[in-house]
């Protein structure tokens, strides 16, 4: 986006991104997307009464005012091979870290961090997502398991733990489907990821299940968080 758009729950994801509807879907707050950061936080700031903007994957923005930055990494793969990309992950030098505020660790935290877990044991079916199922209802079964994510082993990973039978299907990242991409010549399952089932609500059939996430932070992360938070506030 050239120009700051807000996001509704209904929004296209194909037109302003799968993440940020999905920010819209449950973050209870306005959402705002946009090339220029710096735009987009003046747009929240002149048309809501918000007082904390949270810009996410919003380290590199330089021109963007920040008091507090979090950096999240994933902490089974850690940092790939340690190169900038194209050749590897990484956007900086690790040594950026050392200027950040709290660094979380999406399982196994290591000293200094903060572990953050993802959590999710109820499947919602997307053509209705007043139908649920629990994810144990799938255990023993044969599935296609779908993910256009940062690291789809993880979800193929965690549907395993629960005893399904999974066949992979790995998408790229932000990857936008289409029809064709589902024609798998039979009648199994299919389990998503709910950033990919805000991309097939209007290519789904009933076999299409999505598994929302909850994640769960250090309770001393939070606490240290609201502190700085508050120290900010009476500045």
């Amino acid at each position: 986006m050239q120009l700051p758009q807000f996001v509704k729950k209904n929004a296209d994801a194909r037109v302003v991104g799968d993440e940020a509807v999905l920010l819209s879907h449950h973050a209870g707050c306005s959402v705002v997307v946009c090339v220029d950061r710096v735009a987009a936080v003046k747009a929240l700031l002149q048309k809501t009464d918000c007082n904390i903007v949270i810009s996410d994957d919003g380290l590199q923005h330089y021109r963007m005012g920040r008091d507090i930055e979090i950096a999240i990494v994933d902490g089974i793969r850690r940092f790939g091979n340690t190169c900038f990309l194209p050749a590897g992950p990484l956007r900086e030098s690790l040594k950026r870290l050392q200027e950040v505020d709290f660094i979380i660790a999406q399982q196994q935290a290591k000293t200094g961090e903060y572990e953050m877990i993802l959590q999710g044991t109820e499947l919602v079916a997307v053509k209705d997502s007043q139908k649920t199922k629990r994810l144990s209802a799938f255990q023993y079964d044969r599935v296609h398991a779908v993910a256009g994510i940062g690291n789809p082993k993880r979800f193929f990973a965690s549907l395993r733990a629960h005893g399904i039978d999974v066949i992979e299907h790995e998408f790229p990242d932000h990857y936008l489907y289409q029809k064709k991409d589902f024609n798998f010549g039979d009648d199994l399952p299919i389990l998503m990821t709910e950033k990919d089932a805000v991309k097939c609500h209007a290519i789904a059939d009933q076999r299409f299940w999505y598994l929302p996430v909850i994640a769960k932070l250090d309770e001393s992360f939070e606490i240290k968080l609201e502190e700085r938070l508050c120290a900010l506030s009476i500045k």
